[in-house]
């Protein structure tokens, strides 16, 4: 079924605010399709595939980075910000990417990496050479080391990917990388930096995308003077509490310049943010009406299968955006963590479960590419295949991201499932012929076929999309239940039994099969399953992991 699309961005005049209730899909781009059969996903398999994703019924393509690159962390050291990286293709081809989409009525998000670069950017090349004193060091965070013969770090800050957040060079001065040591973090006191980054943001929206994904959009801004944070497993108190290297004040300054080059352009241009930050509060900080447009909700992201907690999730939510305007965001999976599938619990009934609940609920929501087939975390790579830099080193982050960036099943029985014609850089499993798109497409049991109905009953149901309140509604002991605006009720059982509910109307969706007769207080019917059944004129039981969407 061909969906009716918003306009591209170049025709949305008047101002729609496209992205308060955009649902934006998350492609991962050495995972998503290769176009030239080396193994590795491309912008040409990207653009090849781009009326898929206008079928699935999505705002917004967000694209990770695809920039010149010498892939020590998956593309997020960047060499050149101008530039593609050789493996994804051309400057040309991001340029017929964004063509093509814009013509498909689907909106282009891109990555922008500010807290960090390669260390074979030619700014820190050059800082390496011109040695200590030099004004190239002023852009990072250079500084002599502690003990006798500054053989110490300058602190005692961690890594998030193991080991110390310095490294010390030949000349005997250290430098700042909060991450792996070939991405030494910029110093945004430096009116250079900001500058840089400035016309990087324009260089990109005169190419045409409609906005950016701030990576570590809370780590710009150091407290001053780099001071101890005076203990240890540092990574564990990440989204915690207040760290002197995260989530300061200054960063506020920062993003309210690129805002007035976002509103330069035409179009509804947006940034958003992955923040983590110590409170939901905090976030929306970065959401003020002269900031950043959006914030990715790992709050809620990080939320078990259990309704009190969901409920606390949400209700926390949409409190905090609500005093500064902003959309909340609904997020699931991403290419950082567990695939929510197996993250969660229950199976794919959970997962199915689970994302119609997030599609219910009101704000923007971020679909991670393959969380629309139902793919699984891949939990049994070998070492010898395994390509995230933390995997190498001691501590630090468990090193286990490859097994949410195993490349999507496309189509076939066996490896690669139309992926590419030459294989793909990591192992797909053997048994994923019932998860392609091909396999799915046309079963309306699939779970790409509950996604693709969702997504075209968000954009023409008065009840579901942009808002930001929901009235909960009594329900048993594990269930949420909760009637937004517009006619439209959601009901979830996050038990593992059965429960009595009212029958809220006519049935719109169901995240599990259905067959059978439900009644309806207005005797109206809907296609039920058989174990969903009327247990009064009133009444219905709702299966265990199920979610429901009710028209009134």
């Amino acid at each position: 079924m061909t969906l009716q699309h918003k306009a591209a961005p170049e025709q949305a005049t008047p101002a729609t605010d496209w992205w308060r209730d955009a649902v934006i899909y998350q492609v991962y781009p050495r995972s998503f399709a290769d176009g030239n059969g080396d193994g590795m996903g491309d912008l040409a398999g990207i653009r090849a595939r781009l009326p898929y994703l206008r079928d699935l019924g999505v705002d917004a393509v967000w694209l990770s980075p695809f920039y010149a690159s010498p892939q020590a962390d998956a593309g997020y050291d960047v060499a050149d910000y101008r530039a593609i990286d050789p493996m994804f293709g051309t400057l040309a081809d991001a340029e017929a990417v964004l063509r093509d989409a814009h013509d498909l009525g689907l909106r282009v998000i891109v990555d922008i990496v500010p807290n960090h670069c390669s260390d074979q950017h030619v700014w820190f090349r050059r800082a390496l050479a011109e040695g200590p004193g030099s004004t190239a060091r002023d852009r990072f965070h250079f500084r002599k080391g502690r003990g006798e013969n500054g053989e110490l770090p300058p602190n005692d800050w961690e890594s998030l990917f193991g080991g110390p957040a310095w490294t010390r060079v030949p000349d005997g001065e250290w430098y700042l990388h909060l991450f792996a040591p070939e991405q030494p973090d910029f110093d945004w006191d430096h009116p250079a930096v900001q500058d840089e980054f400035r016309s990087i943001l324009r260089f990109w929206l005169d190419l045409g995308v409609d906005g950016f994904r701030v990576d570590v959009a809370h780590g710009l801004v150091k407290a001053p003077g780099l001071p101890d944070m005076g203990h240890a497993e540092q990574l564990t108190l990440l989204g915690n509490q207040a760290l002197p290297f995260f989530d300061q004040d200054g960063v506020h300054e920062v993003y309210r310049s690129w805002r007035t080059v976002l509103d330069e352009y035409p179009g509804e241009r947006i940034a958003v943010a992955e923040a983590w930050t110590p409170t939901a509060e905090r976030t929306a900080l970065y959401l003020r009406p002269d900031e950043l447009h959006q914030a990715f909700n790992f709050h809620y992201l990080n939320t078990g299968w259990d309704a009190d907690a969901l409920r606390e999730a949400i209700d926390s939510s949409l409190d905090a955006m609500r005093p500064v305007g902003a959309p909340t965001t609904w997020v699931l999976s991403n290419h950082d963590v567990v695939r929510h599938r197996t993250r969660l619990g229950g199976g794919l009934a959970r997962a199915r479960a689970a994302g119609l609940l997030m599609l219910a609920l009101p704000g923007s929501a971020y679909v991670y590419q393959g969380e629309e087939l139902g793919l699984p975390e891949v939990t049994d790579l070998p070492d010898e295949v395994r390509q995230d830099p933390s995997f190498f080193r001691n501590s630090g982050q468990d090193g286990l991201r490859d097994g949410c960036r195993v490349p999507l099943p496309w189509s076939g029985e066996a490896p690669p499932y139309g992926f590419g014609t030459g294989g793909s850089w990591l192992p797909q499993p053997a048994d994923w012929a019932p998860l392609t798109v091909e396999a799915q497409t046309g079963d309306p049991s699939s779970t790409l076929e509950l996604y693709r109905t969702a997504l075209s009953l968000r954009r023409t149901h008065p009840g579901l999309g942009a808002g930001d309140a929901v009235e909960w509604l009594d329900a048993p002991a594990g269930v949420l239940a909760f009637r937004r605006p517009g006619g439209l009720v959601c009901t979830v059982n996050t038990t593992e039994q059965p429960v009595t509910l009212p029958a809220y109307g006519r049935v719109l969706l169901a995240s599990g099969p259905l067959a059978g007769t439900v009644t309806g207080p207005d005797d109206v019917t809907a296609t039920g399953r058989d174990d969903m059944t009327a247990t009064g004129p009133d009444e219905v039981q709702l299966p265990a992991d199920t979610t429901v969407w009710w028209a009134e």
